[in-house]
């Protein structure tokens, strides 16, 4: 069976060509536009298909009017149903009791379950998150809500220690000096590549949803984007270097614009960034339009064997 890696970027979309809007027309991201033969994911280079890896603009929009937002993108890209559609509208952050509903049923992890396909959702929360939901004061993202309710549990501080999980900062540093964590260890962007790739070796599904692109999207600073951007991209090399791309599937993708254009607030009409890397890439990403195309391209390739 072909592995499939996810790596699930919030808040990233195709921007404009101007490298004083848009960080990814700036940023120093070699591994990634290696892999697209000399391209940066922008807007006006549309689709790439190369011979390691394919860019695939993805629509985001979906038919319905408004700007994409978290909760019915990521169901949506986690379902393959048109969830804006269905609710009457975009809606996000976090998923309302109809978008709980429609997570609780199919999904991507809940129908890689029922094919016998081993699943690993690989960040990690603290206990202070475990205890807010409990409590009742907080809610799970779509992502991890479709998790939970596939089954699927969530990984703790401990596996974060043992180097079994990921923090979205990826170096663990918002643990230490955030969270209070002392005993957590620190490791570099590309150390946190490699171990996701270690995840994905021992799983057919590996899902890893980074939520810091959006949030940095949210603050409009050029500086913080470039250096987000340069972290991601060691990560990338980090998984590149661990996994055997004749047998892995990485697949690069968002639920709406935002940090491609820090000359606005908030997210934008912009498609998705989806890179599709390795095993059988070009063939997925032809299959690849908008977010409800992402699910079926995934489920058929863990069904393919």
């Amino acid at each position: 069976m072909t592995q499939v890696v996810v790596l699930f970027l919030d808040g990233v979309g195709l921007g404009s060509d101007d490298p004083a809007v848009n960080p990814l027309a700036a940023a120093e991201i070699p591994v990634l536009i290696e892999l697209l033969d000399g391209a940066r994911p922008l807007q006006s280079v549309g689709r790439v298909s190369g011979s390691q890896a394919s860019l695939v603009p993805t629509d985001a929009t979906l038919g319905v009017a408004g700007k994409p937002q978290s909760a019915s993108g990521q169901a949506t890209l986690v379902t393959g149903l048109n969830v804006p559609q269905m609710i009457g509208g975009h809606y996000g952050p976090r998923p309302n009791k109809q978008i709980r509903a429609i997570l609780e049923g199919t999904t991507l992890f809940s129908q890689a379950m029922a094919g016998g396909a081993s699943v690993a959702f690989a960040n990690a929360y603290p206990q202070g998150y475990f205890d807010a939901v409990q409590r009742g004061k907080r809610l799970h993202g779509a992502i991890p809500h479709a998790v939970q309710a596939a089954g699927i549990r969530l990984r703790t501080a401990d596996d974060l220690r043992a180097r079994q999980a990921l923090s979205v900062d990826l170096t663990n540093a918002g643990w230490r000096n955030g969270l209070g964590y002392a005993n957590i260890p620190l490791w570099t962007a590309q150390e946190a590549g490699g171990l996701l790739g270690d995840l994905a070796v021992g799983h057919d599904l590996t899902f890893f949803d980074n939520w810091a692109t959006d949030m940095v999207g949210h603050h409009n600073d050029m500086a913080e984007a470039l250096h987000l951007l340069a972290d991601l991209d060691q990560f990338l090399a980090g998984l590149l270097a661990t996994v055997d791309l004749d047998e892995t599937l990485i697949i690069i993708t968002s639920d709406h614009g935002n940090l491609e254009d820090t000359s606005v607030r908030g997210h934008t009409l912009n498609p998705v960034a989806t890179v599709v890397i390795g095993a059988g890439q070009q063939a997925v990403a032809e299959q690849i339009s908008s977010l409800t195309d992402i699910t079926p391209a995934l489920l058929a390739i863990l069904k393919a064997g």
